[in-house]
């Protein structure tokens, strides 16, 4: 009998073992399947906090429901009935001591149509007319592997991406635009560019691909997100092991040995390392691997979230958030208001927001320092700055997610790309799966979970 062992419970490991379960029970095939997670849950950076009337994501807070692949994978778990939507609404960037709203009409600040552009509160008239060189200047020379940053300053000028796109896509992709690749954000920005001549026109002739669903662009569970990782765990019928840390993994012959924090050890034929990278470089502990493994990058970030015995009323009308750019004078990146944009998180329609305070900030070294009770008078002096509410808040969660946030450089591609040729050639049926090599977000983690199974199912 063969023996797949996954470690790490995060989406991805718990992906792997759905699909390479679905696969074995199909095939009938004879094989032993075993899960190892460190902490006491699963679920890894999805995790639902129940307080009162509020549910708090102290993690990732949604998915991208346009990915194709997360239909099919919700109606297999039957979670289609639990699916909420993201409330529409303005986002705004909080820039020169004021909030200023980012055009509708837009993908991650990218001007989806020339009204779009010519609307836009954000931008001078002289960076509106540099921006409309993307309609007649070919692209000639990039890539996909080439920056996003220095593309989009190519064909939209850099007023318009400094001010406009860079607060959005960078906040996303937790590093600088002129440091990440096309490939590992908007590859289809490239071939729009390519296609149509223009960025903005490709964007226009494909923009119901990008407001499906009414524009709700992002799901979440009636019960939070915790809801997809108990579904899952609740399917798999295989060996779950919890609270239980790997030590290292050597080898025996041709299969390997994992040996487990407890003292006791694992032969398997089969290992995923659904870990963050850092984990995976120390488990292998093979200074061969170690420049590939040095020159992946992670960003930190802390959230900190505010409850409220207030009305989220008080809140601006029609929006859900904004980002800080540039030029404001608050300590935070962004805010989401959180129960104005998910109204299953506030069973009172009371005030719930998210502030976020990232590496790349000059303040986050400060931060670190500070304690939670000190970290929450910060985010309530931002609050009073950007939306002037002031009170003491009912509940608080922070969470400080250090050098565990994958940066997406421009050098990653190949990193990967050289790591896992290596890892293939040294350590034959040892996969490097999850968020630091392949996506970030969790319809990208699932793929690629199911991506690993596929390539365990076609050697047993």
């Amino acid at each position: 009998m063969k023996t797949v062992v996954v470690v790490g419970g995060g989406i991805t490991g718990l992906s792997t073992m759905y699909y390479l379960q679905k696969t074995v029970k199909a095939r009938s095939l004879s094989v032993r399947l075993i899960l190892i997670e460190g902490n006491e849950d699963l679920g890894g950076k999805i995790r639902t906090v129940h307080d009162g009337p509020f549910k708090i994501e102290a993690g990732a807070d949604s998915i991208v429901a346009r990915k194709q692949n997360i239909k099919p994978f919700l109606k297999e778990l039957n979670l289609e009935d639990q699916v909420v939507y993201n409330a529409t609404g303005k986002s705004f960037i909080h820039t020169d001591g004021m909030l200023k709203g980012i055009p509708e009409d837009a993908l991650f600040g990218i001007p989806m149509s020339l009204e779009s552009l010519a609307k836009s509160d954000l931008v001078s008239a002289q960076g509106k007319v540099d921006a409309l060189k993307d309609f007649y200047t070919k692209n000639e020379t990039f890539t996909k592997n080439d920056s996003i940053g220095l593309f989009l300053e190519s064909f939209l000028g850099k007023e318009l991406v400094q001010k406009q796109i860079s607060p959005v896509l960078s906040g996303v992709y937790s590093g600088k635009l002129n440091e990440l690749t096309i490939a590992k954000t908007l590859p289809e920005m490239l071939d729009y560019k390519n296609e149509y001549g223009s960025i903005i026109r490709g964007l226009s002739e494909n923009k119901q691909k990008y407001q499906s669903k009414g524009n709700k662009k992002f799901l979440s569970f009636k019960n939070g997100l915790s809801t997809l990782v108990e579904r899952i765990e609740e399917s798999l019928d295989m060996e779950i092991l919890k609270g239980v840390s790997v030590d290292k993994i050597g080898r025996n012959d041709e299969r390997y040995i994992i040996s487990l924090a407890n003292g006791e050890t694992l032969e398997t034929d089969f290992i995923v390392l659904s870990t963050p990278h850092t984990i995976a470089q120390k488990l292998l502990g093979d200074r061969e691997l170690d420049e590939d493994f040095d020159g992946l990058i992670n960003s930190s970030m802390i959230s900190v979230y505010l409850g409220f015995d207030i009305p989220d009323s008080m809140l601006p009308k029609d929006g859900t958030g904004f980002i800080a750019g540039d030029n404001s004078d608050l300590i935070c990146n962004a805010c989401t208001w959180t129960s104005r944009k998910w109204e299953h998180t506030s069973e009172n329609s009371q005030l719930l927001v998210r502030l976020f305070y990232k590496s790349s900030s000059p303040d986050y070294e400060r931060l670190r320092s500070l304690t939670n009770q000190e970290l929450i008078q910060v985010a309530l002096r931002d609050i009073k700055n950007s939306l002037s509410i002031s009170g003491n808040p009912i509940t608080s969660e922070v969470t400080n997610w250090h050098e565990n946030m994958p940066n997406y450089h421009i050098k990653h591609p190949q990193i990967v790309q050289s790591l896992e040729a290596k890892i293939s050639e040294n350590y034959p049926n040892v996969l490097l799966a999850g968020c630091s090599y392949n996506g970030v977000g969790i319809p990208d983690c699932i793929a690629d979970g199911e991506k690993k199974a596929q390539e365990i199912y076609l050697k047993l």
